[in-house]
């Protein structure tokens, strides 16, 4: 979601959380903050990714959700991962604002320097200070993934980088990422008519 322009005038997270319209944006220090126009490689990884993590969880009891999902991540701020997953834990909220930390939640990383700040820097302290445990960042242009566990000091590590090949992913037991396989996907959308 790009930073780029806010679509109303102050308003409350739970306000937020309430509203339905299609140009939702996330919700940043009392204003609603526009969000980018996702590219078609964007949304390809995203479908990717929410068919893999479906996969695995569908046998854990672990349940996956995207982009349009709303988390209340502090008091003034309201963010939508591209994908969450949460494992067996307590009781999500049904409808509306989010406020239980999913266990991952992903973020496909835009060129745009902006967009690029706001996953690597507002919400890796906002996610770290909700309590997400994982936090995976996705460049498609770049073709890597980076997993960052949270610490004891509520600070993420890099726990991984990928880049290639089928690689077992830290803290998803039997969750096996098949790189190779979704960086083919990634140059059919960037080359491929549809």
């Amino acid at each position: 979601m790009n930073a780029a322009a806010s679509t109303q005038s102050p308003t409350t997270l739970e306000e937020w959380a309430a509203r339905d319209d299609d140009k939702v944006g996330e919700f940043v220090n009392g204003v609603v903050v526009e969000g980018e126009m996702a590219s078609f490689v964007h949304e390809v990884v995203v479908a990717w990714l929410i068919r893999m993590f479906g996969n695995w969880a569908a046998s854990r009891g672990a349940l996956v959700a995207s982009s349009t999902l709303k988390l209340g991540v502090s008091r003034n701020r309201g963010r939508m991962a591209d994908v969450v997953v949460f494992f067996r834990r307590g009781k999500v909220e049904a409808r509306g604002l989010v406020t239980v930390p999913p266990d991952v939640a992903v973020e496909v990383v835009s060129p745009d320097p902006k967009d690029q700040k706001r996953d690597r820097i507002d919400k890796l302290a906002e996610y770290a200070a909700f309590g997400i445990r994982y936090y995976w960042l996705v460049y498609p242009e770049l073709r890597s993934i980076e997993v960052l566990e949270l610490g004891s000091d509520r600070r993420y590590v890099h726990a991984l980088g990928l880049t290639e090949g089928a690689v077992s992913v830290t803290g998803c037991d039997g969750l096996e990422v098949d790189l190779d396989a979704l960086w083919r996907e990634v140059e059919r959308a960037e080359h491929e008519e549809v």
